[in-house]
């Protein structure tokens, strides 16, 4: 028995840490418009939340063959069972079976690009891997409706790699929400309250800044530096906390709820985006962290970067450096701990009243509009 629905949602994830999805399906449900949503997990500690019409499938990592055969075989059956007018694939990774369901159900397909996949950080030294999501991005990027990017510049790129023209730009930017009562992280970490807050939220993957604030932390005496997220990299960066004699400048916090994380993130005083350049996809980043910034009206630290540099730069909402660069980083840091932040905070929240959620997914919900009237 198939399932009706408006929209159709395939996520190679957790959707319950993913904004960009749940901004999403909040979104439609607000439109009146019924909205599936299967995502794919693999962590054994993870306890689900209850959210209606969200399905969340335990895979089995135990090895990376497994571990894909059966998101195939699971992908599969639940579109086989789906009805939907448009699908969303959230990922190269959903897209090719997204787009069979779709032609066969005679619906549309929505592909959000939201990395450059074949040059994502992680596998610039996996050459085989890119070759193989290179090749499949190239076989079914042409069969979608509609491409998502999350800016400009990967709108452009797509459109000289693959000659894409039906792209969009809606970009990972937050829900226009001000914290009414926000969460102290100095007493919730049992940070010294004399010391300023540089404060890295997200993933903790190679490429991110994190490695170089912490081996520059000696350099800073009123400088605690918190880290929440988890990832592969944690004791690594832990490693090097304490190789650099900076333990006690350093909290990792682990993994908090985003509704929590939302509370904590107004609280910092300084926002660190510092994404180097070591793949493609990087190079082109646009970050959900430094919009969730800029929206908790915590000046920020970003790299140079071009779609960062720009947001930066135009809301005047932060520095940005050289990522490569430490006297640049450590120059940015000493200028920002000794300023007065009151103006970038003032930037910050004139800046978020444009840069949110419910402006960006007005762009897309115009779209929509066409293709579920073509439909009826």
């Amino acid at each position: 028995m198939q399932n009706k629905t408006d929209i159709f949602v395939s996520f190679l994830g957790n959707p319950f840490n993913d904004s960009r999805v749940i901004n999403l399906y909040n979104s439609l449900k607000e439109k009146n418009l019924s909205c599936r949503i299967i995502g794919f997990n693999w962590e054994s500690d993870y306890k689900y939340p209850s959210k209606e019409n969200i399905e969340i499938i335990k895979l089995n990592k135990t090895s990376s063959l497994k571990f894909y055969f059966s998101f195939l075989i699971s992908h599969f059956k639940s579109l086989k069972k789906s009805d939907a007018k448009i699908y969303f694939a959230e990922d190269i990774y959903t897209l090719p079976l997204s787009i069979f369901a779709a032609r066969s159900k005679k619906a549309k397909v929505y592909y959000n690009s939201r990395e450059l996949y074949s040059f994502i950080g992680g596998l610039r030294h996996r050459k085989f891997i890119q070759k193989i999501i290179s090749l499949i991005e190239r076989w079914f990027i042409h069969s979608a409706n509609l491409v998502l990017t999350t800016g400009e510049m990967d709108s452009e790129f797509l459109l000289q790699r693959y000659g894409i023209q039906n792209s969009l730009v809606i970009r990972n930017i937050p829900l226009y929400k001000k914290e009414e009562n926000p969460i102290s992280i100095r007493d919730r970490f049992k940070i010294d309250h004399s010391k300023k807050i540089l404060l890295y939220q997200g993933v903790l993957h190679e490429g991110r800044g994190i490695e170089k604030i912490i081996k520059l932390l000696p350099k800073f005496e009123n400088l605690h530096f918190i880290i929440i997220g988890e990832g592969p990299f944690r004791k690594k960066f832990e490693k090097t906390a304490e190789e650099n004699n900076v333990k006690d400048k350093v909290t990792f916090s682990g993994r908090v709820s985003h509704e929590e994380l939302m509370k904590l993130t107004p609280t910092a005083d300084i926002g660190l985006a510092l994404i180097e350049n070591i793949s493609l996809s990087y190079y082109y980043a646009l970050p959900n962290k430094l919009f969730e910034y800029i929206m908790a009206e915590v000046p920020v630290l970003s790299s140079n970067l071009p779609q960062m540099e720009r947001i930066v730069n135009q809301y005047k909402v932060g520095l940005v450096v050289e990522p490569e660069n430490d006297f640049e980083i450590e120059s940015a840091v000493n200028r920002l701990l000794t300023s007065d932040l009151s103006l970038f905070k003032n930037n910050c929240k004139t800046a978020s009243e444009e840069l949110n959620w419910q402006k960006e997914f007005e762009k897309l919900f115009s779209r929509m509009k066409r293709d579920l009237n073509a439909e009826e």
